[in-house]
């Protein structure tokens, strides 16, 4: 990290302009001592997301062929930044608590045989998948574990599906926090996820209603055509500024 920074800092002696995609990365860049004129432009939901009520939550049950019992789903790449260690040592404890509750791990990575070692009842690795919304789609909460982010695509499309979500606390957390959308924890605690897990899992929390505010959110924040926009007029203003 102290490498990056450093070249961070070095090179935006040479740049006209930095686009962060969140105002946590962005005011982490400003902590940092990152001085090019620094423009946010949001991650946008991709087309093709939508939120999945509840008869889209059994039908994606009955393809994935997944258990009966509360689902909380995990989607990204197997590597320590995304924390999936933390999280299937978590599971422990909300197994404990929620004994029918199954946790789904999407993805492939470097980390793949190290979490499946270490994973216990209740926890299934289907592999990678190209299409990520179904599983989504079944899911009663998303699970983003991540020891470091930017801004989360999949916790954007997780949102946009209308699901319940427990993050840690890294950039782009703030977007959960501000649309009331679900839990931030502590980063590599995984008392803490199991403790957030929990109450959503066994309805004690109304997880559809964190869901629907998070998908009203990122329609209005996160729009694909409108963050488009603000890149062509963020090169704009660069251009104009060179002439």
């Amino acid at each position: 990290r102290p490498v990056a920074v450093g070249w961070e800092k070095f090179g935006s002696r040479w740049v006209d302009a930095i686009v962060a995609v969140g105002d946590g990365e962005a005011a982490e860049g400003e902590e940092r001592g990152i001085a090019a004129p620094m423009y946010v432009v949001r991650n946008p939901v991709p087309a093709g997301w939508a939120p999945a009520d509840e008869h889209a939550r059994m039908a994606a049950r009955r393809i994935l062929d997944l258990p009966a019992g509360p689902i909380a789903v995990c989607v990204g790449r197997f590597s320590r930044q995304k924390g999936q260690d933390v999280l299937v040592e978590a599971w422990r404890a909300v197994r404990v608590e929620v004994p029918d509750a199954t946790l789904v791990l999407v993805g492939d990575g470097p980390m793949l045989a190290e979490v499946r070692a270490a994973a216990g009842p209740g926890v299934l690795l289907p592999g990678s998948s190209s299409d990520p919304r179904p599983y989504l789609a079944a899911a009663d909460v998303a699970v983003l574990p991540s020891r470091w982010e930017g801004l989360s695509l999949s916790m954007l499309e997780a949102m946009a599906s209308a699901r319940s979500l427990v993050v840690t606390d890294v950039s782009g957390c703030e977007v959960v926090r501000e649309a009331r959308a679900g839990a931030v924890v502590a980063t590599d605690n995984p008392a803490a996820l199991a403790a957030a897990l929990v109450p959503r899992l066994r309805g004690e929390i109304d997880a559809d209603a964190e869901g629907r505010r998070g998908a009203e959110y990122v329609e209005v924040h996160h729009d694909f055509d409108t963050e488009m926009m603000r890149l062509a007029l963020v090169e704009r203003l660069v251009a104009d500024r060179d002439v």
